[in-house]
């Protein structure tokens, strides 16, 4: 079965390939790889994330088939380039939007204890959550109290979180 092109894709079917994305930290971290180099072959892809050829390209079909990376030409090697996605989910009175930062928020918890372990205590709305308040605090907006008291979290866990999201906080 041949998914539907990017155009006709609906957003509860983006939704679920985002979610999948998150969920997989080794297809985060490809669909982030993608994005920061402008453009990838599978080759680079390899040679930088490590992955196995095999899953490369599984994860490049999936992630060209939801609309997430293109081929940017059509002579081999096919060079492929990252689209920003976001979406924005709203559930009773609260609403969160899915970035490219979340997704490569979502890459780190393979390399990033830290951040696993978060994600295991608090989910991925919690990541999501604390990416928010990185931002702040990365800008010197706001301290690691601050953002522990909004979190519901302790000063040291604030602490260890905003530090390991710093990475993938967009400059201004």
């Amino acid at each position: 079965m041949c998914a539907p092109a990017e155009s006709t894709r609906h957003p509860i079917d983006r939704a679920t390939a985002l979610t999948d994305v998150l969920e997989t930290p080794a297809l985060a971290k490809m669909y982030t790889y993608v994005r920061r180099n402008r453009s990838s072959t599978v080759r680079q892809i390899v040679d930088e994330l490590g992955v196995p050829q095999g899953t490369a390209y599984d994860y490049v079909k999936r992630l060209e088939s939801t609309g997430f990376i293109a081929k940017t030409g059509e002579e081999r090697p096919y060079e492929y380039k990252a689209k920003d996605v976001t979406l924005t989910l709203s559930a009773d009175d609260e609403s969160r939007t899915i970035t490219p930062q979340l997704v490569a928020a979502a890459a780190l918890r393979e390399e990033n204890g830290d951040i696993e372990l978060f994600v295991e205590r608090h989910g991925l709305d919690g990541l999501a959550t604390a990416l928010e308040y990185a931002e702040e605090y990365v800008k010197g907006e706001i301290n690691h109290r601050i953002a522990a008291r909004e979190l519901g979290i302790s000063p040291l866990e604030a602490e260890i979180i905003l530090q390991a999201l710093e990475p993938v906080v967009p400059e201004e």
